[in-house]
């Protein structure tokens, strides 16, 4: 089948736009081609996909099942070749990233970040927060703390404010900070957290009972399960906040530490690197 692929791009910046001199200066044609390839479409398809308004366009509901697949397509085709057009020799990149960061908030985005560097030959190791980056090999490492690790320049990557999380049914006997004192408080290797959250949230710390655990997803789990209450933070455990499996019974958070991007001083950034580091900076910049 001939795809009439002007016409096409003509619709879907017109469908963007709902209208036809923005979507003529978008793709540096007359605004009567872009009606001529509009109308050209229409007769093909045998239907109409505007309704022509005074002041613009508004689409039809056939005119809306083609837009979303239109899109999809001109996205895939720019990347495709956006990828050919990248001359650069693959360069591997091995980064060391804390797991809860890997699987929270890295693991969802990393095939938008392939799809946008392809030159990029991404390995990752996952740690429990503690690397050595020139022992273990690394180009960079994603800790969480205060950034401040020897021979290492550190840059800040988004905070990771800590807060009690549970089971539905842990969530349902807990009405006030004090009530966590029957529940078994589950620990990370950081002895500091639990109490740091009871000042921030103005109430005495009870005596710590709960199992001890390397690695936040680990503990997460265990929470999950029902094994008791985790302090953890909210922003690596959105998904399972969703779907339900986890709970924040209170809204205060202790501020413990940050997501840091280290890399050691004495060696200076790849392309590799340096790609990786604009791309973390700006995913995990706060919406303006």
């Amino acid at each position: 089948m001939h795809l009439p692929l002007n016409a096409l791009r003509a619709f879907e910046a017109a469908a963007r736009h709902l209208n036809l001199t923005r979507a003529a200066e978008e793709l540096h044609v007359t605004q009567t081609a872009v009606s001529q390839h509009i109308r050209n479409l229409e007769e093909r398809v045998g239907k109409p996909l505007f309704r022509r308004l005074p002041r613009g366009l508004a689409l039809t509901d056939e005119g809306r099942q083609l837009v979303p697949v239109l899109s999809d397509s001109f996205a895939r085709i720019g990347q495709a070749l956006q990828r050919l057009a990248d001359t650069r020799p693959r360069e591997v990149l091995t980064v060391g990233v804390v797991g809860t960061f890997a699987v929270g908030w890295l693991l969802p985005r990393l095939r938008a970040f392939h799809e946008s560097h392809p030159f990029v030959d991404l390995r990752l190791l996952t740690h429990n927060n503690r690397v050595d980056l020139a022992g273990e090999g690394l180009d960079c490492a994603i800790r969480f703390g205060d950034g401040a690790w020897h021979g290492t320049d550190a840059e800040r990557l988004m905070p990771a404010p800590l807060a009690p999380l549970c089971a539905p049914e842990v969530a349902a006997r807990l009405r006030e900070p004090a009530d966590l004192g029957a529940e078994a408080l589950l620990r990370s290797y950081r002895t500091d957290e639990w109490p740091a959250w009871f000042a921030a949230a103005h109430a005495p710390c009870p005596v710590l009972r709960g199992a001890v655990f390397d690695s936040s997803l680990t503990l997460a789990e265990a929470a999950a399960q029902g094994a008791g209450v985790a302090l953890l933070p909210v922003r690596m455990f959105e998904r399972e906040l969703r779907q339900g499996r986890l709970v924040q019974p209170f809204a205060c958070t202790a501020a413990l530490g940050d997501y840091w991007l280290c890399r050691l001083k004495s060696r200076a950034p790849t392309d590799a690197l340096q790609a990786f580091r604009d791309w973390l900076l700006r995913e995990s910049a706060p919406p303006q």
